[in-house]
Order: C-alpha cells, then structure tokens, then sequence
C-alpha cells in the first residue's frame, strides 16, 4: 500500500490493475502507459488476463493497463497495523465485467484480514455489487464502503439502491452534466464531488450551478459532501468537505 494524493482517502491499494471501460477521461491509464515497459506475458490466461506471483522490478505495470492481479500485494493491508482508510484499486475497476469472481474474493479477503482499515470501493459497473451480494461475497461491515462514478445522468439512473446494512458513495468526478439526484433509483450516504484531472483536449470544466444543485439536494437530505480539491480550483469558497464517518 501507499500513501496517496487521492484527498478522501490515505492510501492506495492496487492489487489489481488495469481496465477496459475506455473512458477518455482516463488517469489511471495515462499513469500506466507512462511505466509500461511492454512486456509481453510468458503464460497469459484466457480473456487477455494476467496473474503476477512475483513483483517484476522497475515497471509496476509490465502488462501496460491490461487487467492483472499483483497476487504478491495481497497481504500488504496485513502489514500496516495503524488504521487507514484505503482507496482500493485506484488503478483498476475491480467489479468490471471482465474480473473473475475468483480474484475479487482474494481481494475481499485480504480486506478481512486486516479489519483495522476502512475499505473504499470504486467502479463503474455496481451491478456486480448486487451479483456479489447474491453470492454472499460482499461484506456488510461498518469499514467497507461501496462506490460507484456517477458522472453524467446516466450513471445515476442505473445505480442500483438502496440496499440494507450496506455504505455506499458516489464519486461525482469528472462531474461532466447536471445530475438530478432525485431521479436516481436510491441516493447514496456519501457523495464526492470533483473536477476532471489533467489537460485533455475536450477536458469539461463543471458549472457552478451543477454543483450547486448536488449540494442543495445533499443537504436537504442530509448526505454529507466530500468537495475535491480540484473543484476548490474553480470555485475556493466552496464549504467544508465531510466524511461520513465523522458526522
């Protein structure tokens, strides 16, 4: 694990890397192909998937932003004994479709033994969210949080919730539209509003009315709001951000 610049978590955990969902918008993949050394895997498995035992020197990403497990990062959580909340999986989307079932429950697991840290998901596809829990595979603890990118209206109609007993967020960021937040299936207990990174061409600057709006509704409802220090960039007199676990 490493400490991160990510400002709503203290450290990253990637024991898996890599995604397929091709968002223009994209760090993690700028960030991999910067260190990609391109090698080629001596014993890939089916699907274009890759399973390291071992840390390979000098590239953290020797298979590029192709999905691979680092199965020799599994026990770092173990080894941190100070409490921390952890962004997990910064560099990948471990609910993608593509994932096995078998390596997220390696990473659940790992999550489990380590029960001092509190656990942030993210992923853009939180149907599988539903397909786990089904599977008893999802953890209900307090220190597990589920997250899903809820960037434009469309992301927030097919988020599916409200589920019991469970955390959930959504990270507004990039924010690229109005969402209207009343017209989502279920609303979540946490939101994280930001900007979009980087110096893309068609890079979307969000409006202050868009957050406004977001914020008005969260605080009728009482959902607290994690403001990015990327959107404090635009707009500085933006109010106190929040952590759901301090309210």
């Amino acid at each position: 694990m490493n400490k991160t610049k990510i400002d709503w978590a203290t450290m990253s955990w990637n024991p898996l890397t890599g995604c397929r969902h091709g968002c223009p918008y994209c760090y993690a993949r700028r960030t991999a192909h910067r260190f990609d050394k391109g090698l080629e895997d001596p014993a890939p498995l089916s699907g274009g998937l890759h399973v390291l035992e071992e840390k390979i020197k000098g590239t953290p990403y020797p298979y590029g932003f192709e999905p691979t497990l680092h199965r020799y990062r599994l026990n770092q959580p173990e080894r941190v004994e100070e409490p921390q909340t952890v962004f997990v999986c910064s560099m990948a989307d471990l609910f993608g479709k593509w994932v096995p079932t078998s390596w997220i429950a390696q990473v659940i697991d790992a999550c489990l033994r380590a029960p001092q840290h509190r656990y942030l998901f993210l992923t853009k596809n939180p149907a599988r969210y539903l397909e786990l829990d089904h599977l008893a595979l999802l953890p209900h603890g307090e220190n597990f949080w589920y997250g899903s990118t809820v960037a434009n209206r469309d992301a927030a109609a097919m988020y599916p919730m409200p589920w019991a007993n469970i955390n959930t967020f959504w990270s507004m960021e990039p924010l690229l539209e109005p969402v209207a937040m009343g017209e989502a299936e279920g609303l979540p207990q946490w939101v994280i509003l930001g900007a979009e990174t980087g110096s893309r061409r068609d890079k979307v600057i969000p409006r202050r009315e868009w957050v406004d709006q977001i914020a008005a509704f969260c605080a009728e409802n009482e959902i607290p709001v994690f403001y990015k220090g990327n959107l404090r960039e635009y707009f500085p007199d933006l109010p106190a951000s929040m952590f759901p676990w301090e309210v």
